[in-house]
């Protein structure tokens, strides 16, 4: 039997909280990765900032299925 179209909405709008939840905790670390730098960089410690900012391209690298997410995962 087919889902009923509240069904089919409520499963939506449930994909689409757990996509937006994803997103803030993303945006969470990418702000943690700022800080980091900003405060590394502040206190001269240029190879620990850049040390950071690789870490952070790393991340973003390995993580763009949060903001882009792939055809498999729908």
């Amino acid at each position: 039997m087919p889902n009923s179209p509240s069904t089919d909405t409520a499963a939506q709008l449930a994909h689409l909280v757990r996509e937006l939840e994803e997103a803030e905790l993303y945006e969470q670390k990418l702000r943690a990765w700022i800080v980091g730098i900003r405060d590394a960089l502040a206190g001269g410690h240029v190879a620990r900032a850049l040390s950071l900012c690789n870490e952070a391209l790393n991340e973003i690298d390995d993580a763009t299925d949060v903001v882009t997410p792939s055809r498999a995962a729908e």
